[in-house]
């Protein structure tokens, strides 16, 4: 009989067990009584009467009663003739240097027809935690290509910065988007991609292969795609196969990885089912207690180590049940994550995409990959006078729906002029167009310059005089 559980070269010290103590099937879960020893995490091999084998993974141990968390539909099993065999080990990745352009399922499994990862290297993909003393500050610019990201709310290397979006918004296409633009500036520098995909549908996950395919984005990327005809129960292990491969590509093999992970509301529910299951006590919504805990072991493993050339850098993207900021994932993942951007659904009424409103959107780390050097001087000047611009003219917008627009002043004129160019040349951009941060820069100054300089207090008047696109309209204030 096999060894449990015995490192190699050792001898075995146990043997693996075929347990046919199945007690009950409680929706996605088995539970199997008198477990000798069983860890927490630990794989298990489910035998059916029919010869079917499936996977699953310890939830909990207890006074000989192991929980186990099932890798696909638990309907119709034979509690009697069902067998449970404890593997001894955790779940792991195979990685190699060959993950880079492949599509795996959501248990890291070939989902494009190729052979399995051959690999003497395998990774627990729970991961370990990172040391906070071993950090290194998150720095420098990635470029996404779109303006109203890398402009105002700049996506910095070592960051995470969620997408909040709802039902309906095109955070699929803007995701897509960032997978085929995102670069870094000094191209000598090694980039990769990790998407993964939880709860899509079939109709997404063809869009999202075909964009991938069709640019070439595929080969800096490794994608594992959830389906929603795929088990909820494989969605909790998803993000975790995704990240271990980013970890393998960024600290072993230097490059600088980022991840995208869409959809988190369908990985919550996928937890709040199994919370259910084992009959917890339900913290707010439903949702379990330790809903906060689990998202942080997801999101704390981005950032930068010292003396590790490579880097995480994290967008998680989440659909807000019912636009509820208050909700509790849009809520929790706002308090672990460093800002967050916000798809607006008044933008996309108008057609405009990306529809992305700057006013409620946030990147608390945006100076630090900023500026001389990294950016341009006059980066954070730019961004805050857009930012007041159009705060502004969404004001004189109003006013004037009340008042009119002839009685405002020509200043509050030139203020609502400057919101609707915003909004339909700086905000709107084709789904193809990739906007260098010099091209973005350069469309805000057009936008800007239509102010008069008296106007234009958050930008340090040399920049003003070596920027302006041309002198302010006649007859300004």
């Amino acid at each position: 009989m096999a060894s449990r559980g015995a490192p190699k070269g050792e001898a075995p010290t146990e043997v693996l067990v075929d347990y046919r103590t199945i007690d009950r099937v409680t929706g996605p879960l088995l539970f199997v009584r008198d477990v000798a020893s069983a860890a927490y995490g630990e794989i298990v091999e489910i035998a059916l009467p029919s010869g079917e084998r499936r996977q699953g993974q310890v939830l909990d141990s207890r006074k000989g009663l192991a929980i186990v968390q099932v890798f696909g539909a638990t309907m119709g099993i034979n509690v009697e003739q069902t067998s449970a065999k404890f593997m001894g080990e955790v779940a792991t990745l195979a990685v190699s240097d060959e993950l880079l352009g492949r599509v795996f399922n959501g248990l890291g499994e070939p989902r494009d027809g190729g052979p399995k990862i051959v690999s003497t290297t395998r990774r627990e993909i729970v991961g370990n935690a990172m040391n906070p003393y071993s950090r290194e500050e998150p720095s420098e610019f990635i470029q996404t290509g779109i303006s109203t990201i890398d402009v105002n709310n700049t996506l910095v290397r070592g960051q995470k910065l969620p997408l909040f979006s709802g039902a309906g918004l095109p955070h699929n296409l803007v995701a897509a988007q960032i997978v085929r633009q995102a670069k870094l500036r000094d191209s000598s520098e090694g980039f990769a991609v990790v998407f993964a995909a939880m709860g899509i549908t079939s109709e997404e996950a063809n869009f999202f292969l075909k964009e991938f395919q069709s640019t070439g984005a595929l080969e800096r990327t490794v994608a594992f795609l959830n389906l929603s005809s795929d088990p909820s129960m494989e969605r909790v292990v998803t993000p975790r196969m995704a990240l271990t491969a980013a970890e393998f590509l960024a600290y072993e093999r230097d490059l600088h990885v980022l991840v995208v992970l869409t959809d988190m509301t369908n990985y919550c529910e996928a937890l709040r089912e199994v919370s259910a299951a084992r009959e917890e006590v339900p913290g707010r919504r439903g949702y379990p207690g330790y809903l906060y805990t689990d998202l942080a072991t997801i999101y704390e493993r981005a950032g930068k180590i010292h003396g590790r050339k490579g880097s995480i850098t994290q967008l998680p993207i989440l659909t807000m049940p019912a636009d509820d900021v208050t909700h509790p994932i849009p809520d929790l993942t706002g308090y672990i994550t460093e800002g967050q951007t916000y798809l607006s659904r008044d933008l996309q009424r108008k057609g405009i995409y990306p529809p992305i409103d700057i006013l409620p959107s946030l990147s608390r780390l945006m100076n630090l990959g900023i500026g001389k050097g990294r950016t341009r001087e006059d980066h954070r000047g730019v961004s805050d006078q857009l930012f007041a611009a159009y705060a502004t003219g969404k004001d004189q917008r109003a006013l004037s729906a009340i008042v009119g627009e002839e009685a405002l002043s020509a200043t509050d004129r030139l203020y609502l002029k400057a919101a609707d160019r915003f909004e339909k040349e700086f905000v709107n951009q084709r789904p193809d167009e990739d906007r260098s941060i010099d091209e973005s820069l350069a469309i805000a100054w057009e936008i800007l310059s239509d102010l008069p300089d008296a106007e234009l207090k958050r930008i340090r008047p040399e920049f003003v005089q070596q920027y302006r696109a041309h002198p302010p309209a006649a007859g300004a204030t």
